[in-house]
């Protein structure tokens, strides 16, 4: 989700998944998969960069999640086995 400002000062939270497009009629418009629009007070390059810190947290928060990765760990034939020499004979 991404803090959007409306026109009238409100604050909401919008579901980045869900953008379509964004454009600027001069107010900026966020045109959702839904065929929801939004005028919010941010500039497309604003949404543009929360969209962008959104997906960096929510890949960070997966690719340090320790599960997942003792998860690829015991995927890996070299961990499994101790060395790749293991693996070959």
């Amino acid at each position: 989700m991404i803090k959007v400002t409306r026109l009238n000062r409100e604050v909401i939270y919008m579901n980045a998944d869900l953008i379509e497009y964004v454009e600027t009629t001069p107010d900026t418009v966020i045109s959702l998969t839904t065929g929801e629009k939004f005028m919010v007070l941010e500039t497309p390059d604003q949404i543009v960069d929360l969209v962008v810190a959104f997906n960096r947290r929510i890949h960070v928060a997966a690719a340090g999640d320790a599960g997942l990765l003792r998860f690829a760990e015991a995927l890996s034939p070299v961990r499994e086995f101790g060395s790749l020499e293991e693996v070959d004979s």
